[in-house]
């Protein structure tokens, strides 16, 4: 009789590709015929095929026995198939273990996989005599499953240790190769308890050839070096000849590694070795090998935060990965770069990080800041030719525009030395980006104007053009659109307004019909923008007032009206308000502006006692709104750090509840008759707050059958006392939305009578500013008629924070002297001015810190630390920050 061979199962699957399953099912049945049988080479080549079929998936568990049955055969050949079959398929559950056979070699390679925590224990001795087995075939087996034994039972180690110290002198060099495998792996668990074995090894890394071995070794002293900071110093000298002379990848790698892990780079001896590292990996990444490329960038990235300077000589060719083709060898540049910035090179890296997200889309836009820095700048020696861009996800394009901003921000934006290039880089990524990052560019745009006062005039002209900019307000609701950045555009225009000649030419652009598009927390700015704009033109104008300017201050408050009106209606909430207020604001400053007359034409009666101004008072009515006050700067955990003082209890009411009124129960005396003898029975009704009336009986009966009820007469007193309460409890629900009133509440009795209205006389307020010609201490000071531009250093306020998604503010801080430049603003007769380029050819360097004749910065607060641990504040803020503040009005 015919039977089918390994090699005919083999052929049978090749040639029955389509029909797999069915041909797997026609040989195991043939395999379940031939294992029952006597024959034991039938019964081995049966075994020999189902461990072919367990490595394709299929369960050979139910073979067990017979698996046994073929172990446990005098033959040495069908011996090594049933053992064989055993590793293959035997686990911890296995029911069929026998003991160990005759032949040791074949036993050994089968433990390892059996092995249980009571067997470990149980072989662990003759494990550890077999270590000095006469043949080295024996010793490697028994070094081998080891391992295994010590990791089910790990009281083993205790003496293994000792013995595998043994082993890594062995004659035989695949003995001295399988220990060393065993103790790296041993080692990763626990290295403090192998740290005897460093001399052995450390002579084996200097004599051994045998590369494989070499690795391991290596790996093994990176994972020692922590626990012996002695080894660093000794490992230095043979590891960096390794990586000078081998050939081998996988050998330098690791050595590399190493060196890394192992703390051997750092100090002055370790910079030479640095050097060197550095320069194979950058090799590594001009290979075509895509794995040496992604281990190579992963490596650099742990060496950049000591040896930054040296990663930055190679940032061509670590610019190149950022636009390879394969996602992950892009993100591990993407971290490099981003680890590697400094001042020196900050420009240059962005600059080509940003034409990775210029697409043909964009290309119609002005030129780019980096586009610009490239052609008017040299920050860096390095070349910077274009890359071209490979196919982007959204994904990565969200993760490229997120490390520029990190990059640019890191440490309160310690690397950059141009605000003005940075500011129009943020303008860029908003452009270009094509994904929602709107709200993190509109966070640095606030933050970056907040903190740095220099940047402020440049911002309000580049912010200018972002309002002044259709295709924003066209794309608001598409998807990937930054609209958020107009957010921050109407709060800089806004806070700022008086950077420009001609603050009053922004308001067509905060107020038009198109803002509508927009989200309503935007257009919630906008109309606050439009307030402050007017406010500080306003009170400019009324400094160098003219009859003329009564029509054009009309016309712009006319034009505020309309645009507010749009949405006093709005279904949102905050744009409601803000409209209605401001609405209400105008309404009053154009009732005042109607009833304005000139000086000229107002009679005079002979009485100089009152000065009048010679302008419309309602023109300073919203900028002290908005300018009152300065807000200093403060720490971000100031608060945390105040102690609650003696006598406050923050649990206590600071508004106490109202009382509630108690029901009040009348009683008077009734009658009633009873009926067959015309008795009567004298009891009370009760009659309570909601009006039904209630019979209560003491439940006494007298003799005739009459209930008799206890009465308390009200007194005088108590009843107007009642009287007047329940007048209080009605005035006080009137105006409650969830308490219906049938009617108005009743006047009590003990009140005064209201007077007459129309008898009230009008009083003239005269609480208001005296406003006239001479400069009034109490009125704002305004800028300048001539400014000059200052040529300072920019001075970065790092004491304040800013909020995340804060409402446009109603308060301030004004900049130490309003002044305008000639050239940034619309000056008198001038048309809408064009965009502006985003980059100048030529940029001063900013620095850190104000110069002597520069105005400084408020003094921050300085906040007492006291020893008294500071407790959680519940029910009060304070405003412990130079940052916007939202405000409803």
């Amino acid at each position: 009789m015919w039977e089918r061979t390994l090699q005919d199962l083999i052929r049978g699957l090749r040639a029955n590709k389509k029909d797999e399953s069915q041909f797997i099912a026609q040989a195991i049945e043939e395999i379940r015929k031939e294992i029952k049988g006597d024959d034991m080479e039938l019964k081995a080549g049966a075994v020999l095929k189902l461990t072919y079929l367990d490595m394709l998936g299929y369960d050979m568990s139910w073979a067990s026995f017979h698996v046994v049955e073929v172990m446990s055969s005098p033959k040495i050949h069908l011996k090594t198939v049933g053992y064989l079959a055993a590793v293959q398929s035997f686990d911890e559950e296995t029911d069929d273990l026998m003991s160990a056979p005759a032949d040791i070699a074949v036993t050994l390679n089968g433990i390892s996989h059996i092995v249980t925590s009571d067997l470990a224990r149980d072989l662990s001795p003759e494990l550890i005599r077999m270590l000095n087995h006469s043949r080295a075939h024996i010793r490697k087996r028994a070094v081998v499953a080891l391992y295994k034994v010590i990791m089910k039972h790990p009281e083993v180690s205790q003496h293994a240790v000792s013995r595998l110290k043994e082993k890594l002198e062995d004659d035989d060099p695949g003995v001295v190769a399988a220990t060393v495998n065993v103790l790296c792996e041993l080692a990763r668990h626990n290295p403090e308890e192998y740290l005897t074995l460093a001399p052995p090894l450390f002579h084996l890394l200097t004599t051994s050839t045998n590369n494989w071995m070499l690795i391991k070794i290596i790996k093994l002293f990176g994972a020692l070096s922590p626990y012996e900071p002695r080894l660093v110093k000794k490992l230095q000298p043979p590891i960096t000849e390794l990586i000078s002379t081998t050939p081998a990848i996988s050998l330098l790698y690791e050595c590399v590694h190493t060196c890394i892990i192992g703390g051997m780079l750092s100090g002055s001896s370790g910079d030479s070795l640095a050097r060197t590292c550095v320069s194979k990996l950058a090799n590594f990444i001009q290979d075509v090998d895509q794995n040496l490329k992604y281990i190579a960038l992963l490596a650099l990235v742990k060496i950049v935060p000591t040896h930054a300077h040296l990663v930055a000589q190679y940032q061509d060719t670590i610019m190149a990965s950022v636009n390879d083709q394969d996602m992950s060898i892009r993100m591990r540049a993407l971290d490099l770069v981003t680890a590697m910035v400094n001042q020196t090179n900050l420009q240059s890296i962005v600059q080509q990080l940003l034409s990775h997200l210029v697409t043909d889309s964009s290309s119609s836009h002005a030129p780019t800041a980096a586009q610009a820095l490239a052609q008017n700048t040299a920050t860096s020696p390095q070349s910077t030719r274009p890359l071209s861009s490979p196919s982007q996800s959204p994904a990565y394009r969200f993760i490229l525009a997120q490390h520029i901003l990190d990059m640019c921000s890191h440490d309160t934006y310690e690397n950059v030395t141009n605000f003005e290039w940075y500011l129009s880089v943020l303008v860029d990524l908003a452009h270009v980006a094509n994904v929602n990052i709107g709200t993190q560019i509109r966070d640095q745009l606030v933050d970056v104007v907040t903190r740095v006062r220099g940047a402020r005039r440049y911002a309000v002209k580049l912010m200018y053009t972002l309002l002044n900019d259709d295709s924003l307000l066209r794309n608001a609701r598409d998807e990937g659109s930054c609209s958020e950045v107009l957010w921050a555009a109407a709060y800089i225009c806004g806070e700022y307004c008086s950077e420009f000649s001609d603050p009053q030419k922004l308001l067509p652009l905060v107020l038009q019909p198109e803002i509508s598009n927009l989200s309503p927390d935007i257009i919630a700015v906008y109309i606050q923008a439009a307030m402050k704009i007017f406010g500080t033109w306003a009170a400019d104008s009324a400094s160098r007032w003219s009859d003329d300017d009564l029509q054009e201050v009309k016309g712009l408050v006319q034009t505020v009206l309309d645009g507010a009106g749009r949405f006093v209606s709005s279904p949102h909430i905050e744009v409601q308000e803000r409209a209605a207020n401001t609405s209400q604001l105008f309404t009053f400053i154009q009732a005042d502006l109607n009833s304005y007359r000139p000086k000229s034409e107002v009679p005079s009666f002979g009485d100089d006692s009152i000065t009048e101004p010679h302008f419309p008072k309602s023109l300073f009515l919203i900028e002290p709104l908005v300018s009152a006050y300065e807000l200093n700067p403060v720490g971000a955990h100031a608060q945390a750090s105040l102690a609650v003082p003696e006598g406050l209890d923050l649990d206590a009411w600071i508004v106490p509840p109202p009382e509630e009124v108690k029901p009040v129960v009348e009683e008077k005396r009734v009658k009633k008759s009873k009926k067959g003898k015309g008795k009567e029975v004298q009891g009370t009704t009760s009659k309570v707050k909601n009006g039904k009336k209630k019979k209560e009986e003491n439940g006494g009966i007298n003799g005739g059958g009459d209930v008799l009820m206890p009465t308390e007469m009200e007194t005088e007193e108590e009843r107007v006392e009642r009287e007047r309460r329940r007048a209080e409890r009605l005035e006080r629900l009137k105006d409650d939305p969830y308490y219906i009133m049938d009617k108005a509440p009743s006047r009590p009795s003990d009140s005064p009578a209201p007077e007459d209205v129309d008898s009230i006389p009008v009083v003239r307020l005269e609480d208001m500013p005296s406003l006239s010609d001479h400069v009034d201490p109490r009125l704002p000071s305004l800028r300048s008629a001539s400014p000059q531009v200052s040529s300072e250093p920019y001075y970065i306020d790092k004491v304040g924070e800013m909020p995340k998604n804060a409402v446009a503010p109603l308060t301030q801080p004004l900049p130490p002297s309003r002044q305008s430049t000639p050239g940034l603003g619309l000056g008198p007769g001038s048309s809408a001015p064009s965009p502006v380029p985003l980059i100048s050819t030529a940029f001063q360097q900013y620095e850190g810190a104000d110069a002597d004749d520069r105005p400084s910065t408020p003094d921050p607060v300085v906040v007492v630390r006291t020893k008294k641990k500071a407790k959680t504040t519940t029910g009060k803020k304070k405003r412990t920050k130079d940052v916007p503040i939202a405000s409803s009005s």
